[in-house]
């Protein structure tokens, strides 16, 4: 079964660039501009992997990883923080704050974007 990767920024180049890689890899590929779009796109699916900007209009990236995390029905869902932010505090923040499994770095390398992706799915087969 084809695994599901909700990709959440507000930028349209990094959308369509994350989309492309991810789709030619074989994974279905959903879009959201926004904290508030992520949350209402997981209330109604689930999917296999989240990857989320941390600055964006509105609620934040951090905020919106917390808000899943907490959630009894979408804490498992795994998330991945995509962001430019690359200070220790930045990685320390998406993991303890934000409950975030994993936080890579823009400008992202596609083989480690892919090797996340297969590592952060592998148990949620």
């Amino acid at each position: 079964m084809q695994k599901m990767i909700l990709i959440v920024d507000d930028e349209d180049d990094i959308l369509f660039i994350l989309k492309n890689v991810l789709s030619k890899n074989g994974y279905s590929v959903r879009e959201a501009y926004s904290g508030e779009e992520c949350l209402e796109i997981v209330k109604k699916e689930k999917p296999d992997l989240i990857f989320m900007d941390i600055m964006m209009p509105g609620m934040d990236g951090w905020e919106t990883a917390k808000t899943i995390k907490t959630d009894p029905k979408t804490k498992d869902i795994p998330i991945s923080m995509l962001s430019v932010k690359s200070d220790p505090e930045d990685h320390k923040r998406s993991r303890e704050y934000a409950r975030a499994d994993h936080h890579l770095t823009k400008p992202v390398d596609f083989s480690l974007l892919l090797h996340t992706v297969e590592r952060l799915t592998a148990d949620n087969n």
